[in-house]
């Protein structure tokens, strides 16, 4: 084997260099414009040349290789990394009022006589990512996470045939760095097969093809993630160094040329009616299509209006999804329970003969409040009509008919059924008010503080925090950065690897930015808008926590509540 770069062969460089240049072309051929010229067998051939070449001398591989297809080495976790440009929601709505209303919002912005000129295309549902390139080479795929970080998913994202490892330059250059933001996808179609195969080896089917999507792409061994059928389209470029478009459409025909697969019917348009009819359009057709989308996106095309009306922390003022109605099913509640969340309110849950709703096994549903259950007379053993709301929260809607002996009204509790300790109301909310000394809410906090959108330590999802609840390991968030590995391996699910990552993940997070940090804590009204305009005012969490009344309702955006 050689090591050096330079001693290998000319006549080896060359081959390898023709035989990437070859298999990159014909991918293109196959995945991007449908019209193969070899056969599998011949592809095959080309790819284990390729890879023999890169085995027998180490020195030719490289990040853009064909090869790197087949996946890497497992890892230990993910990092976490920044985004080039933070990946923003949508606001969104399923009234055609609300898109009229946003309309009139960005005419006036523009101003008398400026023509308002969409961009549409599908909202696809599936696992959002930021694909980086620099110098044309693929250098780092990452998930959304809060939108403005996420984590590092470069290998599994370099499995799926249809990302470029290399930016093609046929027609266009490859700028210095290119930040682009996509959808994976698993179709409809495979997500059946694939489902059907986990069945049968007796492993847990994933819920929807989005969940199927977004677990793939975070697969610790990437080997897993190139197993699996998986697409990427790709719609925005979020930063491009010496390049300059004018419109939303000028960067989805750059996008087309560099090599990418972009969403199908993309359309530009002035007037309210077409888009109107764009969303209809595409409703009628939502059922026969092999991928989910759940409304339309409507964005303004120039670029430099776009700049003008800026955004919200949440949101681009210039953009909106018009979302689809959502699709119901009928079932029977077989039991109603309480849940009791991180701020103490007791909500009641109902547990559903499990149903299919838009691709979705549903099998419990929030009732939010007594107010909620009383008024639409919600009881043990009733046939329900449920829906998911925006096509993923579950939502009963209303009764359909119930028994002739019909269950006597679910009554909430006097007393915390995982404390005991006496409730009170307030409101429509019934309340344990045991804020330090209920596990149920110790377990929620901690599951909060470790989410995406808390401080985002890998490992700390909701098994581990009963666990660690449960066992007695933690009694208060603070007593995370405590743990040691040699505590968690007694316990079944952890070994030595699985213990030390955990370990690692929470110990990373003893400094955390303070804004995320008062986000993780939990407190009520902090969300991630006031956790911001607290960090900014205070600069420092001892500050936060020793400022007056007085100095937090003179901060814009916090009112006397």
């Amino acid at each position: 084997m050689t090591d050096a770069k330079n001693d290998i062969p000319p006549r080896i460089l060359d081959e390898a260099r023709a035989l990437r240049s070859e298999l990159r072309r014909h991918a293109r051929l196959y995945y991007q414009e449908a019209r193969p010229e070899i056969g599998d067998v011949e592809y095959d051939r080309l790819f284990w040349q390729l890879q023999k070449l890169e085995d027998t001398y180490p020195a030719l591989d490289s990040p853009d290789s064909p090869t790197k297809r087949i996946g890497a080495p497992p890892q230990d976790k993910f990092k976490t990394v920044d985004h080039v440009a933070p990946l923003l929601s949508l606001d969104s709505s399923e009234k055609a009022e609300d898109f009229i209303r946003f309309d009139e919002r960005v005419r006036k912005a523009l101003g008398a006589g400026v023509e308002s000129r969409y961009i549409l295309e599908p909202k696809l549902d599936g696992a959002s990512i930021e694909l980086v390139y620099e110098s044309g080479v693929l250098a780092r795929a990452v998930t959304r996470g809060n939108g403005q970080q996420g984590e590092d998913v470069t290998e599994n994202i370099r499995t799926i045939p249809t990302v470029p490892l290399r930016l093609l330059t046929e027609t266009r250059p490859a700028p210095e760095l290119l930040a682009l933001r996509g959808e994976v996808l698993m179709y409809i179609s495979d997500f059946a097969d694939f489902n059907a195969r986990l069945a049968a080896s007796g492993a847990e089917p994933y819920a929807s093809p989005r969940n199927s999507a977004a677990g793939s792409i975070r697969q610790l061994d990437s080997r897993v993630t190139a197993s699996r059928k998986l697409d990427v389209l790709v719609y925005d470029v979020l930063a491009v160094t010496g390049v300059a478009f004018e419109s939303d459409r000028a960067g989805v025909e750059a996008i087309r040329e560099w090599g990418f697969r972009v969403p199908e019917r993309i359309r530009t348009t002035t007037t309210v009616d077409e888009v109107l009819a764009y969303h209809a359009d595409y409703n009628a057709r939502r059922d026969d299509l092999d991928f989910e989308i759940d409304g339309i996106v409507i964005k303004l095309d120039d670029l430099a209006a776009r700049r003008a009306m800026g955004a919200t922390s949440h949101h681009p003022r210039w953009a909106m999804a018009m979302k689809f109605a959502p699709r119901q099913e009928i079932t029977v509640i077989e039991k109603i329970d309480i849940q009791v969340g991180r701020t103490g309110v007791l909500t009641p849950v109902a547990w559903l003969r499990p149903v299919v709703v838009g691709g979705v096994t549903v099998s419990r549903a929030s009732l939010h409040n007594r107010d909620e259950l009383r008024r639409k007379d919600l009881r043990e053993g009733d046939t329900v009509r449920i829906q998911r709301a925006g096509d993923v929260i579950p939502q009963v809607v209303e009764v359909v008919e119930h028994p002739r002996d019909r269950a006597e009204p679910f009554e909430m509790p006097s007393r915390c059924p995982v404390c005991e300790s006496e409730v009170y109301q307030e409101g429509p909310r019934t309340i344990c008010p045991n804020r330090f000394g209920c596990p149920a809410q110790l377990k929620a906090r901690i599951i909060h503080f470790g989410s995406r959108s808390g401080l985002d330590i890998e490992g700390l999802g909701e098994e581990t925090a009963n666990l660690l609840v449960d066992q007695g390991l933690v009694s208060q968030l603070g007593e995370l950065f405590d743990l040691t590995p040699s505590q968690l391996v007694e316990f079944e699910g952890f070994g030595q690897t699985s213990a030390d990552a955990l370990v690692d993940a929470i110990d990373s997070k003893r400094s955390p930015d303070l804004k995320r940090f008062l986000v993780a804590l939990g407190i009520p009204e902090v969300g991630v808008t006031v956790a911001r305009a607290l960090a900014e005012h205070f600069g420092s969490f001892s500050n936060v926590r020793t400022a007056s009344s007085k100095a937090l309702v003179e901060i814009d955006g916090i009112g006397p509540r």
